[in-house]
C-alpha cells in the first residue's frame, strides 16, 4: 500500500482538481436554484421580481456582485468588459507560457547535461519537448492579434 502511494503521488493533483471542480459545479447549482425559488416566491406572491434578479439568472456566472448592469467605467455592458478581460489575459498568458516552456527547457537541459539521477537520455528528449513547446508558444505570441 505504501509503494502505491510512493509510486502514484502525481495523482493527488488531478484528483484534488476533479474535487475542487465538482464542488464549484454543485454550489453554482445551489446559487442558480436559490435564484430560481426566489422568483417563484415573487411569482406566487403576483409581483414582477425586480430586474437585478432576472439579470443575475441570465447571467452565466451568477456571481452574486454580478448584476448584469452596464459598466460606468466603460459604457458597455459587463460581458463585453469581461470579453475584453479575457482577451488580455490570453495574450499575457502567451508570453508566460513561453517563459514558462523556456525555463522548463533550460533546467532539463541542464539535468541531462549534468546526468542527473543517471537519466540524461531522458531528460535530453523532455529538453526537445519543452524547448519546442518554448518555440510554439513564441511564434503564437508573436503571430497573435492585438485586440
Amino acid at each position: 500500500m505504501e509503494d502505491l502511494f510512493r509510486s502514484y503521488w502525481w495523482l493527488l493533483f488531478p484528483i484534488g482538481y476533479f474535487i475542487y471542480a465538482a464542488f464549484d459545479q454543485y454550489m453554482r447549482y445551489r446559487r442558480h436554484r436559490d435564484t430560481l425559488d426566489l422568483i417563484k416566491t415573487y411569482a406566487d406572491q403576483g409581483r414582477d421580481p425586480p430586474p437585478e434578479l432576472m439579470a443575475r439568472l441570465k447571467s452565466r456566472s451568477l456571481d452574486p456582485d454580478d448584476s448584469g448592469e452596464e459598466d460606468e467605467d466603460y459604457g458597455e455592458d459587463r460581458r463585453a468588459a469581461r470579453r475584453r478581460y479575457r482577451s488580455y489575459r490570453r495574450r499575457e498568458g502567451r508570453w508566460y507560457q513561453v517563459v514558462l516552456f523556456g525555463v522548463m527547457a533550460a533546467g532539463f537541459g541542464f539535468a541531462a547535461a549534468t546526468d542527473i539521477y543517471g537519466a540524461g537520455e531522458a531528460f535530453v528528449i523532455v529538453t526537445f519537448v519543452m524547448g519546442a513547446l518554448c518555440l510554439a508558444s513564441l511564434v503564437t505570441a508573436l503571430t497573435s492579434r492585438r485586440d
